[in-house]
């Protein structure tokens, strides 16, 4: 795991620097790992994403010099040693009360840098916790995130257009007090309930686990992420889930994988339509295009299908 104030440090050099590939070098010499997105966007550039990320100082010169303002993603986790609570300014979704309220509670004081995102929002950065894994989650109905264990983020000095305006991340606040671990498990108790756990199917082999779902649909490369997402939610749907407690779920991992929330939320509208159609029906349609019938779109899941 790379050390975590190294790369605290190394973002804050590279703030508001305004060519992106001397930017991405940067964090790399630094030992940070990146990978590039679409510019001006969040869309891993990389078959795999931030599977791909990488410090290696050819490698990322390499990218770079293919697409010189593209976007810099850091994983998240123990990958590169920060996790980031992200607090969403989107629509009608807005993240800042419940950021005020965590706060006031003492939840998240150990934050050592506040980065400012392009839509009004705020990435705060944290030491990852050492020899624990935090997975990525979804507050949805809270505006807030949170990006560890297989997920990324986007980083300074990135940006996008927004009601065309070039806006970039940028660091808004640096911790003049200590810094330290955010607890995800005791903030994500904090913003609401938590999805439902999956229940058995009668019949099932084992009781489906969202996080292993989630952590597989996160690592999804291009061409798998949709399907990846389609299965992973007619699994959660067969098990009893809510739909929104599958978007839940479901949906930060997706975002990680390169997904747009468009695509996530009609993809799992699908899932549960097609599973549902399935449940009512007394024999499958098999040789159709109804993923939920099949078998997991890859070996390694199909292989370990009973411990999910």
């Amino acid at each position: 795991m790379a050390e975590p104030f190294d790369v605290l440090a190394a973002l804050i050099r590279v703030d508001r620097t305004p060519d992106l590939a001397v930017a991405a070098r940067s964090l790399a010499a630094a030992g940070v790992p990146v990978f590039p997105c679409e510019p001006e966007g969040k869309r891993p550039l990389t078959r795999r994403g931030f599977l791909d990320a990488t410090a290696d100082p050819g490698q990322v010169a390499a990218w770079w010099s293919r697409t010189p303002d593209a976007n810099i993603g850091l994983p998240t986790g123990e990958a590169s040693g920060v996790v980031v609570v992200d607090v969403d300014v989107h629509g009608p979704v807005d993240g800042r009360a419940a950021w005020r309220r965590a706060a006031a509670a003492g939840l998240v004081d150990g934050a050592g840098l506040l980065v400012r995102t392009p839509t009004g929002g705020a990435h705060a950065y944290f030491p990852a916790a050492p020899g624990a894994v935090q997975r990525s989650w979804q507050a949805a109905g809270a505006g807030v995130d949170f990006r560890g264990d297989g997920g990324y983020i986007i980083a300074p000095p990135s940006c996008r257009t927004i009601d065309g305006t070039l806006r970039r991340y940028e660091i808004a606040d640096i911790a003049a007090n200590s810094v330290g671990p955010v607890d995800a498990a005791r903030l994500r108790d904090f913003l609401g309930p938590r999805p439902a756990a999956p229940v058995r199917s009668e019949g099932a082999a084992a009781t489906v686990d969202a996080d292993r779902l989630a952590a597989w649909v996160a690592s999804r490369g291009e061409g798998e992420r949709n399907r990846g997402l389609f299965w992973a939610a007619c699994r959660l749907a067969e098990n009893g889930t809510p739909p929104a407690d599958a978007l839940d779920a479901l949906g930060p991992a997706a975002a990680q994988a390169g997904l747009s929330e468009r695509e996530i939320a009609t993809t799992v509208r699908s899932a549960y339509r097609a599973t549902t159609t399935e449940a009512a029906s007394a024999n499958r349609v098999r040789g159709s295009d109804q993923w939920c019938s099949r078998p997991a779109p890859s070996p390694v899941v199909s292989a370990g299908r009973a411990g999910l």
